[in-house]
């Protein structure tokens, strides 16, 4: 089998709890731990930065992926494995995706968001099989959960859209949770 690729979704900003930032950086170590491809937005900012840095310092191999217009503001980390330049966002998104294997969600803003719900309704509409996970550090993705319950209560969503991605508060919860579903699927499903 193939290096598995994780996509990692997370923010250009490093947050107000140092507790993203030691998460972030904690996901990047067990990447490498477990042999893992880190696929992410390829900023050297905020939670990316913290993310990519740990996962090459620990050994990781890293492809990052950035549009022409973020080359500036998000630091384009120019020392990755494989660094790719994208026209926009939308082609971003999708180089990300379909060189990963599963997707992972740290804590980030109205990007990571987007990202997440993009992925999220590929799922829903069946164009992908791939894991979804939500690492909630310190509670982080909690208004999140209840706005998705909130579409399914009042029928704009069927109840198993919540069965389309996990949710773990640890960084080792993940790590494990994301090596099983890594083991019972063929890379790039």
């Amino acid at each position: 089998m193939p290096q598995p690729s994780i996509c990692v979704f997370c923010g250009s900003r490093p947050g107000t709890n140092p507790t993203y930032a030691e998460a972030a950086r904690a996901f990047g170590v067990a990447l490498a731990g477990q042999g893992w491809r880190l696929v992410y937005g390829a900023g050297d900012v905020g939670l990316m930065g913290e993310t990519a840095r740990a996962a090459q310092a620990a050994g990781a191999q890293a492809m990052g992926v950035i549009p022409i217009h973020l080359m500036g503001r998000e630091q384009g980390k120019r020392d990755l494995s494989t660094f790719v330049v994208t026209e926009n966002m939308h082609e971003r998104k999708k180089v990300m995706f379909m060189n990963s294997d599963a997707i992972v969600v740290l804590p980030g803003g109205a990007g990571s968001l987007d990202e997440f719900f993009e992925v999220l309704t590929w799922a829903q509409i069946g164009l992908h099989r791939k894991p979804i996970f939500l690492l909630d550090v310190a509670g982080y993705w909690q208004p999140l959960l209840a706005l998705v319950d909130h579409t399914i209560a009042e029928g704009f969503a069927h109840g198993s859209l919540r069965s389309l991605f996990a949710v773990h508060a640890t960084v080792p919860a993940l790590t494990e949770a994301l090596a099983a579903a890594l083991a019972g699927s063929r890379p790039g499903q």
